[in-house]
């Protein structure tokens, strides 16, 4: 990519597959900014001997510290973003309130746009850049009960999109990467979103409710097909460093294949295969 050794600011390192990568690209050479909500998770990094800043993507006063600190520490210059810090909000569409959906979007969608268009002064300033945007296989199918968490990635993967075309021959290259199940907390933080906005004994879902509160209390694989978080690192590290970076990565069988499905069945068909699908974990 560049002579020097190469920066990355990375979100949601706490856990998963912020945590994955960030100890992973830093083994490969690359000086990597990890950063957390949390300043007990900071510290935690940066005892694991990462560079690690505290940022917190529903607060923007804390996007524009975590990336000041960040370009202390590399210089003023930064040549990839990773946007990975997110959580999902389960939960039937009707039994969302305006508040539990606002705060799947600030963290998910609208703190990565505040930090994206922070950073792409910077990258524009020498020429290139990359960035890397962690999606889902929810980015572009629906799963019931997951409607929160998917409008977030509809939306991020259509930004994308749209920031993709528009950085044309800038030297900025946009990818998404659209992992399926994934072995993360991403459940554990999925069961505390849902005590907190969610009511099922006032939900005419509340059967489906209990259902659903076994799978986010079970340890583990929470369906077939589940990977460890390097099966991403993998991905992000050829959207990184390869000449010619793909727009999309899919990751897991299950991605691939409604991918598949996406571009051959009818609507209704498709239907059919995601309300069976809904019985799984993670997307």
């Amino acid at each position: 990519m560049t002579e020097h050794k190469p920066s990355i600011l990375i979100t949601g390192c706490s856990s998963g597959i912020g945590h994955v990568c960030a100890h992973g690209l830093a083994r490969r050479g690359w000086q990597v900014i990890a950063s957390a909500r949390k300043q007990a998770d900071v510290q935690r990094l940066a005892d694991e001997g990462l560079a690690a800043v505290r940022l917190d993507l529903d607060d923007p006063d804390s996007i524009a510290e975590g990336l000041a600190e960040t370009l202390a520490l590399t210089g003023g210059t930064l040549d990839a973003l990773f946007n990975n810090g997110a959580y999902g909000q389960p939960g039937a569409v009707e039994d969302l309130t305006r508040d539990a959906l606002r705060a799947q979007l600030e963290t998910n969608l609208l703190g990565w746009h505040d930090l994206t268009r922070r950073i792409i002064p910077i990258m524009r300033a020498r020429g290139h850049g990359r960035i890397v945007q962690n999606s889902s296989v929810l980015g572009f199918v629906g799963l019931p009960y997951r409607g929160a968490y998917v409008a977030s990635k509809f939306a991020l993967e259509g930004l994308t999109d749209t920031l993709r075309l528009e950085l044309a021959g800038t030297g900025i290259h946009v990818s998404l990467i659209e992992p399926g199940p994934i072995l993360s907390r991403f459940r554990e933080n999925a069961r505390e979103a849902y005590r907190r906005h969610i009511d099922p004994a006032v939900s005419v879902h509340r059967e489906t409710y209990l259902r659903m509160e076994e799978r986010l209390d079970k340890q583990g694989a929470a369906q077939p097909f589940t990977l460890p978080a390097d099966a991403v690192l993998k991905k992000l590290l050829h959207a990184l460093e390869s000449p010619r970076p793909k727009p999309r990565y899919y990751v897991t069988l299950p991605t691939h294949l409604l991918g598949i499905l996406r571009r051959i069945l009818s609507t209704r068909a498709l239907d059919r295969v995601l309300r069976k699908a809904s019985r799984g974990g993670r997307g």
